[in-house]
């Protein structure tokens, strides 16, 4: 397959935007220290019809995770830090779940979702956005934390654990974690648009996010990342972001005649060293041999290239970089709208890697709207299935005061069930968008619908009694199987402390 023209590139966004539902993307591509293709499709907003551009601004999310271990990277070098350091010697207040995980763990386990913690672990804490909780909450909450595996032998994505990156990189330097970051990577490599969390002042130009999960695109409120910008708060756009995959394929190199360093070769080796090693499900296409983590990249080998990517997302904001050091490739492609940015971003990048690696057409856009379609089709019929459910006990008797009260986990803080219109509502005190009603659902199990419905999050609540059918203590799930991660309800250990 040859490499595609302007115009098939054109055509492929334009087809996945339609495909996957998606309201506006860019895209850019660099080879050979060149940008050869750079441009927006779609809108920024979809009541507004403004164009998108290769200069649009969008929130990267998780793409944010490989600036935080470039800025260690440069902290290391200015003999700041050491990547085998142990936390709680820059940060002494720094606890795990247990006294042995606190004293071996090192910056190099901060970035590595190896720590033993289950996927997405504390995520509440900042998923939806609006709560009120501080690095300083992050920093103690693992000690709360039940492990899933032991400590540096499994991959579980982790984003609170960034967070603390994010303080190590402000103690050691002595200015903030954003502050940091746009002084030494963002302003040297004149990414003049690129701002870190709260240092962007002017969101005038800013995509708004889009939501495509009712069917029909909307906006949805921007979420506001507060604490967490060392593990999703840049704010950029395909023309920066080229610039930082460019430095990024010349190993730290950048300027006149490649003559500046962000980093030495000694410290772009270790952040594409494999760290953490994942699964490998080899897809015969690819030829692939291995898969892991390295120091905010996602690893593995393509036909013989090593690829080296990492995706983000946010409610309403999911990109993707990827790059083939190989062949001196990168593609970045910025979207804003959930859930269709991901097919998007994942089937156009596919294809013209594909093209690069000399495969054929593999239909990409149409087999992953397919995949995706089916899946949400499973998981509306799980939440349909339960919502009815509720609908036919709407008449079931339920003794209200048995069930309200004050309940409190030790890491989420307190949650108050109470009644509302005859009827029971519950409330965290700490993350005001979680709150709703509770409705029967069986035995002493409540669905609750949120008000917050920028993302699909809706939960189960089971509540455990003593002899006399009060309420104890309350254990939540996810209600949908396609329930984003972060919304880590499980997690929760909600015990009454009002008796």
């Amino acid at each position: 397959m040859a490499q595609l023209s302007p115009q098939k590139i054109d055509d492929l966004m334009q087809n996945a935007l339609l495909k996957f539902k998606v309201a506006g993307a860019s895209i850019a591509i660099v080879k050979d220290g060149k940008v050869i293709h750079s441009k927006g499709y779609g809108v920024i907003d979809i009541n507004t019809k403004k164009a998108v551009n290769e200069n649009t601004n969008f929130q990267i999310a998780s793409n944010t995770k490989a600036f935080t271990s470039a800025a260690l990277a440069i902290l290391e070098e200015e003999g700041k830090l050491k990547w085998t350091d142990k936390v709680k010697d820059h940060i002494p207040e720094f606890r795990m779940y247990n006294d042995y995980v606190t004293e071996n763990f090192n910056i190099i386990d901060l970035l590595t979702h190896r720590s033993g913690l289950g996927l997405g672990v504390g995520d509440l804490m900042f998923f939806p956005d609006g709560s009120n909780f501080t690095v300083k909450d992050v920093v103690t909450s693992f000690q709360h934390f039940k492990p899933v595996s032991a400590f540096r032998t499994q991959f579980d994505y982790d984003n609170l654990l960034y967070i603390v990156a994010g303080e190590v990189i402000a103690r050691a330097s002595g200015m903030s974690y954003e502050t940091y970051v746009q002084k030494h990577i963002i302003e040297p490599l004149q990414m003049n648009n690129t701002f870190v969390g709260s240092l962007l002042k002017d969101k005038n130009g800013l995509s708004k996010p889009h939501s495509s999960e009712s069917g029909t695109i909307k906006v949805i409120d921007a979420y506001d990342i507060g604490m967490g910008s060392a593990a999703g708060g840049i704010y950029s756009n395909v023309t920066d972001m080229a610039k930082w995959m460019i430095v990024r394929l010349n190993r730290g190199k950048y300027g006149i005649d490649l003559k500046s360093s962000l980093f030495t070769p000694k410290n772009h080796n270790e952040m594409w060293r494999l760290h953490t090693v994942i699964e490998n499900n080899p897809n015969p296409r690819y030829n692939s041999h291995f898969n892991g983590y390295g120091l905010g990249w996602d690893l593995k080998d393509v036909k013989g290239n090593l690829k080296v990517s990492h995706t983000g997302g946010l409610p309403g904001m999911l990109s993707i970089v990827t790059m083939y050091p190989d062949m001196n490739l990168g593609i970045v492609i910025l979207t804003n709208t959930e859930s269709g940015g991901a097919g998007l971003f994942s089937a156009v990048s596919n294809t013209i890697s594909d093209s690069y690696l000399g495969l054929d057409d593999f239909d990409w856009t149409d087999k992953i709207a397919e995949r995706m379609n089916e899946g949400k089709s499973k998981g509306d019929a799980v939440t349909d299935s339960v919502w009815l459910k509720v609908a036919a006990s709407k008449n079931m008797v339920v003794k209200n005061d048995d069930y309200i009260g004050i309940y409190e986990d030790p890491w989420f803080g307190k949650m108050e069930v109470f009644e509302k219109n005859n009827q029971l509502w519950i409330k965290s005190y700490r993350s005001p968008k979680l709150n709703g009603p509770m409705a029967f659902y069986n035995a002493n199990t409540f669905a609750i619908k949120w008000e917050y419905q920028a993302m699909n999050c809706d939960a189960f609540a089971m509540f455990s009694l003593d002899e006399n059918g009060k309420a104890q203590s309350i254990k939540m799930k996810g209600i949908s199987p396609n329930i984003d991660f972060s919304f880590d309800f499980h997690d929760l250990d909600l015990r009454r402390i009002d008796r």
